[in-house]
């Protein structure tokens, strides 16, 4: 059992994470010019398809909840962008994993204290100033406090899911030579169904209820709605956060079990 105590090993590895992110400040500005223009081209293509629809939008929207809720989806998916993938795999291949498995930590949890201060980073240092920035030039739709008090759980779970996703692809090295075409699909499989791309509530029932079964909506759908009220009274809003905390506890053990796995295959190839 993990006590606070035992949590207190793995704050070293999120202290490094946090200084060496701080060292390459000019790295924020340039997220924030990029994440600036791919919102606003979503953005804005949102708005020019449903601007001056007088019927109302599809899904129950109206036009400054879609606008809300576009926007903040590509925040969310920047702040789930914590590279987790990308560097297990590197460790892997280069070789590197074998300091990890000299280290008294548990990897996941290590990598998962790596990964957290650069989502809370980029939430806070790039996600907020573009959703200044928009808030100033758009009309969006105004959360209620219950709207933000269910958020944030929800937000929270959202990481844990994300982390999870992409440690299981991280893994995926070490049973193939390079994961860069596994990490492009993870991405467009993710981002079409979380409701990055479009919102599961605009989707086709045949493409929504697939959605609905799978863990990626907790993301980005998940979370939106909770904030946006689009759910029917507290059963709804509960069965969200539900889903959200059981494939966030899925997705760790599946992570851990992987890793478990992972570790006896180097122990065999490594003697």
């Amino acid at each position: 059992m993990t006590t606070p105590t035992a949590l207190r090993r793995y704050a070293p590895f999120a202290s490094a994470s946090l200084q060496s992110m701080l060292q390459y400040r000019s790295t924020f500005l340039i997220g924030a010019v990029t994440a600036t223009t791919a919102v606003g081209l979503q953005v804005f293509l949102w708005r020019a398809v449903y601007a001056g629809r007088s019927d109302g939008l599809p899904g129950g929207y109206d036009l400054p909840e879609l606008t809300t809720y576009v926007l903040l989806a590509q925040l969310l998916a920047l702040s789930q962008a914590n590279r987790v993938d990308e560097e297990v795999a590197g460790e892997v291949q280069r070789g590197d994993i074998a300091t990890s498995l000299l280290r008294p930590v548990n990897y996941p949890l290590a990598r998962f204290a790596v990964g957290l201060p650069v989502s809370l980073v980029n939430a806070a240092l790039v996600g907020l100033p573009v959703l200044l920035l928009y808030a100033f030039l758009l009309p969006l739709s105004t959360p209620t406090w219950t709207g933000l008090l269910l958020f944030l759980p929800s937000a929270a779970l959202s990481l844990v899911i994300g982390f999870g996703v992409n440690l299981l692809v991280g893994l995926a090295g070490f049973v193939t030579t390079n994961i860069w075409g596994v990490r492009i699909v993870k991405d467009s499989v993710v981002a079409f169904f979380a409701g990055q791309v479009v919102p599961i509530a605009l989707m086709p029932g045949p493409l929504a209820a697939v959605a609905h079964v799978m863990p990626f909506q907790g993301l980005v759908d998940g979370p939106l709605r909770l904030l946006l009220g689009h759910y029917t009274g507290p059963a709804q809003a509960t069965g969200i956060l539900i889903v959200q905390a059981a494939w966030a506890a899925a997705l760790a053990g599946a992570a851990a079990l992987a890793w478990r796995k992972a570790v006896r295959r180097v122990e065999v190839l490594g003697g």
